[in-house]
């Protein structure tokens, strides 16, 4: 069941007090509906639709039950559909970028100095295209957008990039140097 289709499944009140009962311990209908405080008709249509989807299991012994291992598996294959691909080309880079670099933000600078250069190398390649003069103010502004929701500040990033080569400076304008 895709994520939307989940999340489609609890838009639905009834649904949503159902599954809730049943995950509190109901695990009978006639419990859903006490708990839930759903009539006999809107307590067996959301718990037909749950058992449908997966979200819910009936045991052997007829119980309702909460489908974990359902979850756990959409959990995982959301996980690995969604894990970045930042165009390396190489997995132990790509490794590195999923770790520092997520949803085209800098978590943090890596303290591994290998790392490091990995991840400063991927932002100037990202960031600045090679030959063209930027302005300190719109370099700062690029940036700054690597650097929301980070301890890292753009000043810092900056300095980093420009001690490592991958940008030139010279009377306030930067430039990333052709690759060779």
């Amino acid at each position: 069941m895709p994520t939307d289709q989940l999340i489609g499944l609890f838009a639905e009140e009834t649904r949503a007090r159902a599954f809730a009962a049943v995950a509190l311990g109901a695990d009978t209908p006639a419990k859903v509906m006490e708990k839930a405080g759903l009539s006999p008709k809107d307590a067996t249509v959301a718990l037909r639709r749950l058992r449908d989807q997966g979200a819910i299991a009936a045991g052997g012994d007829g119980g309702l039950s909460v489908a974990y291992d359902r979850f756990r598996e959409l959990a995982r294959s959301a996980r690995a559909s969604s894990a970045e691909n930042h165009g390396s080309g190489d997995e132990r880079t790509e490794e590195v970028l999923r770790t520092f670099v997520r949803e085209g933000r800098l978590v943090r600078l890596p303290a591994q100095w290998q790392r490091k250069l990995v991840v400063l190398r991927h932002i100037a390649e990202r960031t600045f295209e090679p030959g063209v003069e930027y302005p300190e103010r719109t370099v700062n502004e690029r940036l700054r957008s690597w650097c929301e929701d980070s301890p890292v500040d753009h000043v810092t990033l900056r300095r980093h990039l420009v001690d490592l080569r991958h940008l030139r400076r010279q009377h306030g304008m930067y430039w990333r140097p052709a690759e060779a």
